[in-house]
């Protein structure tokens, strides 16, 4: 077995120039330079993690050897493997969302300024693709309750969250019987459609398809019982432990979602693991991860500092 070379990778962001119509903000990517393997590629900037560095320190003096910048804040974010012909990477990737200094590239061929709704520039180096698909992914992941407070309370709730900006959708309706269910999911993803957000049925890929939705989100048990992907463009999965998110990510999944962080009302009694467990249990995730549990949209910056791509909710999703 080839030796895996540990990375560390920066997706360093800033605001929009204007303003950010879809995406709030844009990321930094280089291109190599002749002399080195896939020269004229555009990759995100990083290196190689010396003995005895954490990939987070590894991080903040590469950036600072090849760009100049001091890295205020940088989060964990994604971990992905890769086998090139020269080296097997793992590449670990943080969101940094805090710098300072001017940029002066000291490795690469030229530099540019993109966006995860097109890029400008190519080709990117093949371990790429997955990670330029996360960065499209939305910061919030909304889920029904239909029914708890009734189809038609719902699907209103879904037309001003869509009206506002919505952009990923859960449809999760365990309380529905099968009829009321079906019939609840086909005008959902019809609502979606108008809005061109995303949506995912939970654990029936036959409704999924019948209905036209995007993809299914695969409950924990199903999860572990799937030993190939389903056949959808997007697929996601419930996860409660390390090992759940690592077979997400054996499985192809998408993104994952993980909690509970707090205690809900959906799981009465049942404490929530909190920020420190859910940080510990992360890492630097295998694939994209909501953190799920009692969350609003003003847990998303502690969320993101605990590891998470975003946040999931269903009851704050739908808040006027």
């Amino acid at each position: 077995m080839r030796r895996i070379t540990e990375v560390a990778a920066a997706v360093i962001e800033r605001p929009a120039a204007d303003g950010g119509i879809g995406f709030a903000t844009e990321f930094l990517l280089g291109q190599r330079a002749p002399g080195t393997f896939y020269p004229g590629y555009w990759e995100f900037p990083g290196g190689k993690v010396e003995s005895g560095e954490t990939p987070h320190a590894a991080l903040v003096r590469e950036l600072h050897e090849e760009l100049g910048i001091e890295v205020l804040r940088a989060d964990p974010w994604l971990r992905r493997e890769h086998a090139y012909e020269h080296a097997h990477v793992r590449l670990n990737f943080f969101r940094v969302r805090e710098w300072r200094g001017e940029l002066h590239d000291h490795v690469h061929s030229a530099l540019a300024w993109q966006r995860a709704a097109g890029l400008t520039v190519s080709p990117m180096l093949p371990a790429n693709a997955p990670v330029l698909a996360a960065l499209a992914l939305p910061d919030f992941y909304a889920i029904s309750h239909a029914g708890e407070i009734g189809i038609d309370a719902q699907l209103l709730a879904l037309a001003h969250a869509l009206e506002a900006g919505l952009k990923l959708v859960q449809l999760r309706e365990p309380q529905l019987d099968a009829a009321r269910r079906a019939a609840f999911v086909h005008a959902a993803v019809d609502l979606c459609r108008q809005y061109d957000a995303r949506v995912l049925v939970n654990g029936d890929a036959a409704l999924a398809a019948a209905a036209g939705a995007d993809g299914v989100h695969l409950p924990a048990a199903q999860l572990a019982a799937q030993t190939t992907r389903p056949e959808f463009p997007l697929v996601a999965a419930s996860c409660h432990s390390a090992a759940e998110l690592e077979q997400a990510a054996r499985l192809g999944c998408d993104f994952a979602v993980f909690g509970a962080v707090r205690a809900t009302a959906s799981h009465p009694g049942v404490a929530g693991i909190g920020w420190e467990n859910f940080a510990a249990a992360v890492g630097v995730p295998p694939l994209p991860t909501f953190a799920l549990g009692g969350m609003t949209r003003m847990d998303l910056d502690a969320a993101q500092r605990a590891g998470a791509h975003g946040i999931a909710a269903i009851r704050a999703a739908w808040d006027s």
